[in-house]
């Protein structure tokens, strides 16, 4: 989608009779049947649904990748090879051509990759929760999603250079596992570091201090104080002027040795008033801080600005836009079989929603 989103031409390869297993993910489901969570992820793309025991749909398959910059799978390894869809083969016979696996654990494995299992076995769930609670996987797929993009990045600066890229440059091989544990990030390098197991934090940072939630008469809001000169600000914001010069605090070194100390404080204080009065006050000195709004109230302003819909869900950052909705199983088969990749040319696009 990622790559839709960016301009690209976009054909979805489905299971004949079934198609995506994603489309069967919910409840909730669109008034058409589609579920919610093959809405979120499968805009500007048509949809063909073909079938490997089909020496014609096979044949189709072949003459599509033959004229494609791009072929994106995630079969387990060999399936591809017994329909003479072997990567190393068709990059061969197609000079341009992009070949991207991508997997849960890698070429050597067979093992299926589901995002839940990726987040428990790289780390992310032992470093995800309250310090006292049970290990937490985050709220969404994330691990799926940043493999998505990390493919797409790849494919992107693969295209860019192909000219000078042999055949096996040309086989792209992204796994989930690569990249839930790249982005680790801060948390995997303080342990190559430190040599010790990171703790869960909750809702704090290991690294910085004040970096959480605090509860509000009201409601919760959070305070990220990441730099040393937004301390003094956020201090005498929140009436603490007593800890605003303290020396011992002056650095986020020092903050984070008397972190007990300060979160006390802060939250004590921040007890005392609503959410707003203390955004208001924080943000009047440049100090970053955010209420904790629902899903719902989050996508309110993009609901209404025309950017959100129940059908296409966000919309894109990039220059394109939204030019096809999510398909139905085989919407396009028709038109593809006969026209291959002059298909688009047939497909109406969306029109343009004003921002």
């Amino acid at each position: 989608m990622a790559l839709g989103d960016l301009g690209a031409h976009i054909i979805k390869v489905e299971r004949d009779g079934s198609g995506d297993d994603t489309r069967g993910w919910g409840p909730p489901f669109a008034q058409d049947g589609e579920s919610a969570y093959f809405l979120s992820t499968n805009r500007n793309k048509l949809s063909l649904a073909a079938d490997f025991r089909s020496a014609g749909d096979v044949a189709l398959l072949h003459a599509l990748i033959d004229e494609a910059d791009v072929v994106i799978e995630n079969f387990l390894p060999g399936v591809l090879a017994r329909y003479g869809l072997d990567a190393g083969l068709v990059l061969t016979r197609n000079p341009q051509l992009i070949w991207c696996t991508i997997s849960g654990f890698g070429p050597g494995s067979d093992r299926p990759g589901y995002d839940f299992v990726v987040q428990a076995e790289s780390g992310w769930m032992a470093i995800t929760g309250e310090p006292t609670g049970a290990p937490m996987k985050t709220g969404v797929a994330l691990v799926d999603l940043m493999t998505g993009k990390d493919a797409a990045i790849a494919i992107l600066g693969a295209l860019a250079g192909r000219d000078r890229l042999t055949a096996a440059e040309r086989q792209i091989h992204i796994t989930l596992t690569a990249s839930a544990l790249a982005a680790l990030a801060n948390v995997a390098q303080n342990t190559l570091i430190s040599g010790r197991e990171p703790a869960r934090w909750g809702n704090a940072h290991a690294n910085l201090v004040p970096y959480q939630l605090f509860a509000a008469a009201d409601r919760p809001f959070v305070l990220a104080v990441g730099a040393d000169a937004q301390w003094p600000l956020a201090a005498h914001a929140l009436g603490l002027r007593d800890l605003a010069d303290a020396p011992e605090l002056a650095t986020n070194a020092g903050r984070v040795a008397h972190r007990e100390r300060l979160v006390q404080a802060i939250a004590a204080a921040a007890a005392q008033r609503p959410a707003a009065h203390w955004i208001d006050a924080l943000e009047s000195v440049g100090v970053p801080c955010g209420l904790v709004r629902g899903v719902q109230e989050a996508l309110q302003q993009a609901v209404l600005r025309g950017e959100a819909s129940p059908r296409t869900g966000l919309a894109p950052q990039g220059p394109t836009g939204i030019r096809y909705e999510p398909p139905h199983l085989d919407a396009h088969g028709v038109l593809i079989r006969k026209h291959h990749w002059r298909a688009f040319q047939h497909v109406p696009t969306l029109p343009e929603r004003p921002v």
